[in-house]
């Protein structure tokens, strides 16, 4: 297992039968970046049998078509309402940010030009390519995956996680480990309710540790540690964030 991605955003690989798993695209312009990474592991992108994907956001998603164009078998595997937000390509904006920090960090990405959270749509030609999870077919996607899908929203609405074999959980952002995020709370939240929910949920998963979309790895007593912080939080939506003043 190794990491392809960069101090921004995590790009996990792990070893299945004839090929890989890949967690996650970064943002669209790394995709450079990302094919000379796996390059020092003679690993090419035709070798990435799955995507699996935590959820639709820009920094997630962003080189998906580039994968698939170059790799012609490779397979995406998602929740089944991620699909019309792959062919939108726009993040969605519902709840908030969920600290003063992240807020005010947002609206420095919005000064920089950063704040649209848009990508490229999901060609429509990849659609078959597509693996929705449902309860007929996430048995069998799981043994290809070798591992559990778990339901982990609050983050977004289609936030799922992976518990693989060695007892590593890829999360997504249903937590995060670094700045702007304190005490391991992902910056944004579309439900404070299930993203509390999730955070439950993967404690008593009891991972052996919990591999982020963003910062190092850490161990699941953390978010034990922690969990009293998100029950105190408040989300500030980013669209009637016209007066910042009041928030500093």
């Amino acid at each position: 297992m190794f990491n392809a991605g960069n101090r921004i955003i995590n790009t996990w690989l792990y070893p299945i039968q004839d090929g890989f798993v890949l967690i996650d695209t970064g943002y669209e312009n790394g995709f450079k970046h990302f094919k000379k990474r796996i390059s020092k592991f003679n690993i090419k992108i035709k070798d990435i049998r799955y995507i699996f994907l935590t959820h639709a956001h820009d920094d997630h998603v962003g080189f998906l078509n580039q994968i698939l164009d170059e790799s012609p078998n490779t397979k995406i595997v998602m929740h089944d309402k991620a699909l019309e937000i792959l062919y939108k390509g726009q993040n969605s904006f519902i709840g908030g940010c969920t600290s003063r920090t992240a807020f005010l960090f947002c609206q420095i990405m919005k000064l920089f030009g950063k704040g649209e959270h848009s990508f490229s749509p999901l060609k429509q030609e990849f659609e078959k390519r597509c693996i929705l999870v449902s309860d007929k077919n996430r048995k069998e996607i799981e043994k290809e995956l070798n591992g559990k899908i778990i339901d982990t929203p609050g983050h977004t609405d289609d936030s799922i996680s992976l518990l693989i074999d060695d007892g590593v959980l890829f999360c997504g952002d249903s937590a995060m480990n670094g700045f702007p995020s304190t005490h391991k709370i992902t910056i944004f939240a579309e439900s404070k309710l299930e993203f509390i929910q999730s955070w439950k949920t993967i404690i008593n998963t009891k991972p052996k540790m919990i591999y982020p979309g963003h910062g190092k790895p850490f161990e699941y007593s953390k978010l034990e540690q922690n969990l009293i912080y998100v029950n105190k939080i408040n989300l500030y939506p980013l669209h009637n964030s016209k007066d910042i003043h009041r928030f500093l």
